[in-house]
């Protein structure tokens, strides 16, 4: 017991890595018992979403279907106060969809679609590179003091939007965004976006989803601790200093709850498992269509033959994984009707809330907080053995999600096995297995596909998504399988630079069975842009220089 303790303390200052550090911690864990994390700050006050501003004409529009796209009204600014708003609107009361058509007009300012980014000029197009620098400035955009009843949430610092529908600041996509941002040597928005990150943390005591009064019930993937760590990458433990604060306050967001779980409870987003142990699952703290996809939402409820709230919940908790949506969430793997995201322990959620308790152990450890450190330091130790004890799948070589209610893994291999290489949650055999597997299911002409299946939803096959691949590349770097992760972004790069040279653009998803084409399926038409897409390619350009060029799959290196 006291050799344990040794190991454990003196691997806190000797800069281990986190599988080491984890592992010896694992030891003498339970010498010590676990910290409850800090209280959270009482619950902001937060703007309410259109639905619940608007009550009457928010639904009447979605069914009238006066907008093809359910966000477009979400996203609309008042003319006059909300109060003055719905006043006209009882007074009124208009009738039919040509009535309504006119008091939308006269009471709301649509949101322009800005215009695509432009496509390169007829004939040769500017060198890959050159474009996407280009198009920073076209995607930022500013947002100090939207309107009263305005979706929209106030950032102190400009930063860059995604593209197309996509008008506002998310959360997940900003981190791949920030990567080329850096490549581009824009180091201004780099710090202008962490420090909006961070605001918004101290603001309501997470990221939303985007900044859009409609996304507060929930976040997205968090990636916020790797977005800090770009801002020093030769000593991320400084900036994961500096944000300390923001880092364990969205810690907390996640784990709250925990305390009170009894083996095989769930609360919010924490899950205890019937042996004690923690994970997370993605949720939404509201049970309502969503203001984006209301029409939408409502159709399936009532197809499903299901409880609504109990689908609402889980469309929403889907989006929270950014994967809206995937074969991941479906009971039956097939149909959008069975969703149950709220059922399933994710491994890519897992995985990024380990190395978020990285870096928050080597944050206190750099402010000099000995006790946070070892805090932190036990919880990422209980979390990697979690992955391992439920999360690993050691007969087929691969990370699966959870059916954590009756304790079934779901057999289905998706690009999300790839998460625990990306943060070193994996030791070195799972590390290669994983590469076998995925060379072996997921490697395609056009770079790594999303899942093995085909559902017409985006986030499965034949789609592939610029953040998977840096994923999958950044990840097998980690444990020395450098040649898949070239074939996957050469690939990648060759499918990309097809589309670009044929249209002058940069989409939100690629094909990467026919890398002739962009993506398709899901709630939307495939966005233009696009910046994750952008920041994935400008890094790779700069990794892998010596495919800046290529478009075919043969010109890539086979083994």
């Amino acid at each position: 017991m006291l050799r344990a303790t040794f190991i454990t303390v003196a691997l806190l200052f000797a800069g281990a890595t986190p599988r080491a550090q984890a592992a010896a911690a694992a030891a003498g864990a339970a010498l010590v018992p676990l910290p409850v994390p800090p209280p959270v700050a009482a619950a902001p006050s937060v703007p309410p979403p259109p639905q619940a501003l608007y009550p009457g004409l928010f639904q009447q529009v979605a069914e009238l279907r006066l907008f093809d796209d359910s966000k477009l009204f979400a996203d609309a600014s008042p003319r006059v106060s909300p109060g003055l708003v719905m006043a006209d609107y009882a007074a009124v009361r208009p009738a039919g969809a040509a009535a309504l058509r006119v008091f939308v007009a006269r009471h709301f300012m649509l949101p322009t679609t800005p215009a695509a980014p432009a496509a390169a000029p007829v004939g040769p197009p500017a060198p890959i590179a050159v474009h996407i620098d280009a198009l920073w400035g076209e995607l930022t955009r500013s947002t100090p003091a939207p309107a009263a009843g305005d979706s929209l949430l106030p950032l102190p610092q400009p930063f860059v939007v995604p593209g197309g529908r996509f008008r506002e600041l998310y959360y997940w996509d900003s981190y791949f965004t920030l990567l080329g941002l850096a490549r581009s040597g824009r180091h201004d928005l780099v710090e202008a976006m962490v420090a909006d990150f961070a605001a918004l943390i101290d603001r309501y005591g997470h990221v939303p989803n985007g900044t859009r009064s409609y996304y507060l019930t929930r976040s997205q993937p968090p990636f916020f601790y790797a977005m800090v760590g770009l801002l020093t990458p030769a000593d991320p433990a400084a900036s994961w200093a500096r944000y300390l604060p923001e880092l364990r306050r969205e810690y907390a967001f996640w784990m709250a709850g925990e305390a009170s779980l009894a083996p095989g409870d769930a609360a919010r987003r924490v899950v205890r498992m019937f042996d004690g142990r923690l994970l997370n699952r993605y949720w939404d703290d509201s049970d309502t269509p969503r203001d984006e996809s209301f029409r939408e939402d409502v159709a399936l409820a009532q197809a499903s033959g299901r409880p609504a709230p109990e689908v609402y919940r889980a469309l929403r908790a889907a989006a929270e994984s950014g994967w809206d949506f995937s074969s991941r969430w479906l009971a039956d793997g097939q149909s959008l009707a069975t969703i149950e995201t709220p059922a399933i322990v994710p491994v890519d959620l897992n995985s990024l809330l380990f190395g978020l308790e990285h870096a928050i152990h080597d944050g206190c450890r750099r402010a000099g907080d000995a006790l946070c450190a070892h805090e932190f330091m036990q919880r990422l130790s209980q979390r990697q053995a979690a992955i391992d004890r439920h999360l690993w799948d050691g007969r087929n070589g691969r990370y699966h999600d959870l059916h954590w209610p009756d304790h079934r893994a779901i057999a289905r291999t998706s690009a999300a096995t790839v998460y625990p290489l990306f943060v070193r949650a994996a030791n070195r055999s799972q590390a290669r297995r994983v590469a076998a597997t995925v060379q072996r299911e997921l490697l395609a002409p056009g770079g790594l596909a999303t899942t093995t299946v085909r559902t017409g939803q985006q986030w499965d096959a034949p789609n592939g998504w610029a953040p998977l691949q840096w994923l999958a590349v950044s990840g097998l770097e980690n444990y020395a399988e450098r040649r898949l992760a070239e074939r996957i972004a050469c690939r990648w790069m060759a499918g990309v630079n097809r589309v670009y040279a044929a249209s002058g653009k940069l989409v939100e998803k690629y094909d990467v069975e026919d890398t002739r084409r962009a993506g398709g399926g899901g709630e939307y038409p495939t966005q233009d842009g696009f910046g994750w897409t952008n920041g994935v390619m400008r890094e790779l350009l700069a990794r892998f220089p010596q495919y800046a060029a290529v478009s075919r799959m043969q010109d890539c290196p086979l083994h």
